[in-house]
């Protein structure tokens, strides 16, 4: 099985973004990246929805994002089938909905849920001039070998590089025949 969640992997091509570490200590720590999208809100919406579109495959359990399916619904889950295994992953779970609008995720991205930790991860969407903007929160807390400091780092730089893919991704207008 693969598990190269959080290996840090080569990066997307830079692109206008803003990222940052909003804070750390021994048992938490908060990522948060804003992008700049081409195409409306209702469109980043409906990507997000997709991220087997966007989402790196080296991030993921079966080593491919075709695997990967996000129900947009309260109680939904962003999930990966891994099929050499006959088997599933539940990333995150779907706490609240507002289409076109705002997604917010509960759990352990990765391998964070191994851990014993858990966060809130929301993301959201809306109009900005010709495009649109696209915001992502991660707060994670829990950490009990107080090692969150060392986490913070690997998981902003691969929450980074699904961003920038989703960014990439949306400039196609979501098309699957592109890589």
């Amino acid at each position: 099985m693969r598990i190269v969640l959080f290996a840090v992997a080569g990066l997307a091509a830079a692109s206008p973004a803003s990222a940052e570490i909003v804070s750390q200590s021994a048992n938490t720590f908060h990522v948060r990246h804003e992008v700049n999208l081409v195409g409306s809100a209702e469109d980043a919406y409906r990507l997000l929805g997709d991220p087997s579109l966007w989402w790196h495959p080296d991030h993921t359990y079966s080593g491919d994002s075709a695997n990967m399916r996000m129900d947009l619904r309260p109680g939904g889950s962003f999930i990966e089938r891994v099929p050499e295994k006959d088997g599933w992953v539940e990333h995150m779970e779907i706490a609240q909905v507002m289409p076109g609008e705002m997604v917010v995720m509960t759990g352990g991205l990765g391998p964070l849920v191994f851990q014993g930790a858990s966060g809130t991860m929301v993301w959201t969407v809306e109009e900005a001039g010709a495009g649109s903007k696209l915001t992502v929160d991660y707060q994670v807390s829990g950490f009990p070998q107080n090692n969150a400091t060392q986490w913070a780092g690997p998981v902003d730089m691969v929450l980074g590089e699904q961003v920038r893919r989703l960014r990439q991704r949306a400039a196609t207008g979501g098309r699957r025949d592109i890589p």
